[in-house]
């Protein structure tokens, strides 16, 4: 039996010319499953082949979990405290191993299991032909379309076949078997029975790592492309720095008479590129990505990490772009929410932000409209900047004396305790999906607690105002408003919801929304 075992590793491995462990191996897991087949349930089964002799040994094994696990795979596991019974010195994660008697390996188990070793073997090579590919640390695959299946094309480079699936190709380029491809390796799919290697053409990184091809400067690490943006086949920009001052990054990357960026365009089917120049400055970042349209101020929200653009009427169009795609891929390149608008536009959002706090402090602080102005005016826009600021700040404001700064600030905090303090029973009977939900703070889940708002479901179904009305108002109002449609609402209370359900609110219903499709 021995001799015949060994007898047929040197056949398989000459025959398909791969290392003797691999068909080792291979045969082991042949006769582990032939093994399996004498017990019921899901057993796990070790053979061993001595490499020397060909002799060979089964056993059943345990795999050892912790006691307040418990048992997932009755027949393979073996809780910690049972298993310390047998083997007191055993681990958690270990194994119990049990001889048990072997298949009879003869000249028909040779034949029935050839099939299956022979598949583990070019699961093997197939495995070890990957591995060499990705020691490679390429990032590139430039090869010859093979075939074409189901619209997506099969891409062979020396041993490797890769997949360019159909939506990773650039739109409206007509791509033939015998075509040379270049791609981007977007990812490795070990479960796929075809090809593993999948590639794009569309990926940002795909410019990116095209120009370090073109740019000798960015494989020298003198200049650097801090990110890029893509409407693949249509339009891209890349953004670039470098810290040598003899170096002009953008020129560097266009070339001598373009000839870099051209080279970079026709690997892209006529793709149109923009460089611009990459900052530490947020607003300037988001300026240069907005070129060729001349922006007139802009104003930067950190907190919802946005930005209001203000352009005139004559680059409103260029800063949007056909179809929102300059301002898209600006806002793509630089990370930051982009809202391009007007001089009047930007007007009007201030005077509505500003009547809204105006409205939420005489609420909130229960004063009148003229102190509420006199701290809009100071440039307080929330009720925690009034409790927390240095008194010294506070105490410059000329209208104020000192009791009238401390009786503000002390009611700012009562109102924000009990606050948080309704919030924290309002999160009670919300389910987490809900309170987890990307973007989502306690307290406004509390908020939509209180107001009966306990499921995605639920807040999914919200329109934009009613979300407003939970996160400005009480509860209780919150509620009665939503249940008659909003048919007794005050234009102050108007002023304060639109304030409260703005592009960020909006973001956080979508993702909801978006949730509750899936499902």
């Amino acid at each position: 039996m021995s001799r015949e075992v060994l007898l047929l590793v040197d056949v398989l491995a000459r025959e398909k010319n791969v290392d003797k462990d691999i068909v080792f191996g291979a045969l082991e897991h042949a006769l582990a499953q032939a093994t399996k087949k004498r017990y019921e349930g899901e057993v796990d089964i070790r053979v061993a082949i001595d490499r020397e002799s060909g002799e060979f040994e089964s056993f059943r094994r345990w795999h050892v979990v912790p006691d307040d696990a418990g048992l997932q795979l009755p027949d393979q596991e073996i809780l910690h405290f049972e298993a310390v019974e047998q083997i007191p010195d055993i681990e958690v994660d270990e194994y119990i191993e049990e001889a048990i008697e072997s298949v009879d390996f003869g000249r028909r188990f040779a034949q029935d299991t050839k099939q299956v070793v022979l598949q583990r073997i070019r699961d093997a090579e197939r495995e070890q032909i990957l591995a060499d590919f990705l020691e490679r640390g390429d990032s590139l695959v430039t090869g010859t379309i093979k075939r074409m299946e189901r619209g997506e094309a099969v891409v062979e480079s020396g041993k490797i076949e890769a997949r360019l699936p159909r939506d990773q190709m650039i739109p409206k380029e007509n791509l033939r078997v015998g075509d040379r491809v270049r791609a981007y390796i977007l990812r490795i799919d070990r479960n796929a029975r075809g090809p593993q290697v999948i590639l794009s053409r569309t990926a940002p990184e795909f410019i990116m790592k095209l120009f370090e091809l073109e740019v000798p400067e960015i494989e020298q690490g003198s200049l650097v492309i801090k990110s890029a943006a893509r409407d693949p086949g249509v339009r891209a920009k890349i953004a670039v720095f470098t810290n040598d001052k003899r170096i002009d990054p953008i020129g560097t990357c266009v070339g001598m008479r373009g000839s870099r960026v051209q080279a970079v365009t026709g690997e892209l089917g006529g793709e149109r590129v923009d460089i611009v120049l990459w900052s530490e400055d947020p607003a300037q970042f988001v300026i240069g990505a907005l070129a060729p349209a001349n922006v007139s101020s802009i104003m930067v929200d950190e907190e919802k990490h946005g930005m209001d653009v203000v352009v005139d009427e004559e680059n409103l169009a260029i800063a949007i772009g056909r179809s929102g795609q300059n301002v898209r891929l600006a806002a793509e390149l630089t990370g930051w929410q982009i809202n391009i608008m007007t001089a009047e536009e930007s007007a009007n959002k201030a005077a509505q932000e500003t009547a809204g706090i105006r409205v939420l402090f005489m609420e909130r602080l229960d004063v009148d409209q003229e102190v509420a102005d006199i701290l809009v005016d100071e440039g307080f826009s929330s009720l925690e900047e009034i409790a927390y600021v240095p008194i010294s700040e506070m105490l410059e404001i000329d209208a104020f004396d000192e009791d009238t700064v401390n009786e503000l600030r002390n009611r700012a905090r009562d109102a924000l305790l009990t606050e948080a303090i309704a919030s924290e029973e309002g999160v009670e009977g919300v389910e987490d999906a809900l309170i987890n939900l990307d973007g989502m703070s306690r307290v406004t889940a509390g908020k939509l607690g209180l107001a009966g708002i306990k499921t995605l479901e639920q807040f999914a179904g919200l329109a934009y105002d009613e979300f407003g009305a939970i996160l400005a108002l009480s509860a209780d109002r919150a509620r009665q408003l939503i249940k008659n449609a909003f048919e007794d609402v005050t234009d102050d209370e108007m002023k304060l919801i639109d304030a409260k359900y703005d592009e960020q609110a909006k973001a956080l219903l979508a993702k909801a929304w978006k949730l509750v499709e899936a499902k």
